[in-house]
This record gives structure tokens, sequence and C-alpha cells, in this order.
């Protein structure tokens, strides 16, 4: 389950940089700024959040 979580985190860390670069309106040092951007970020920083939660209960 870890390497899946891992996995996941990694993809969607991929996808939204590759989304605020791409983006007019998102950037990675300001954050999202339309809808599919808020999504995105939003679903990176869950997955980042349960990632990290996880390494550190590990400790």
């Amino acid at each position: 389950m870890a390497d899946d979580l891992h996995a996941r985190y990694m993809a969607a860390t991929r996808t939204w940089h590759k989304h605020a670069g791409a983006c007019g309106h998102c950037t990675k040092e300001v954050g999202p700024r339309c809808s599919a951007g808020s999504r995105l970020y939003e679903s990176f920083a869950r997955l980042q959040d349960a990632y990290l939660g996880r390494q550190r209960r590990a400790r």
C-alpha cells in the first residue's frame, strides 16, 4: 500500500507541475487559479499529506 501511495503522490505531483507550467493562470509559486488547477492541486496536496503522515508515523 505504501508504494501505491507514493506512486499516486508522485503522479499527482507531475500532473500538477505540468498543468502549472502550461496554464496561463496557475503557477507553482502562487498556486491554482483555475478550476482544473484547483482540483489537481487539491489532489496533490491531499496525497502529499497522506504520504508524509505515513512517513512520520513510520519513524
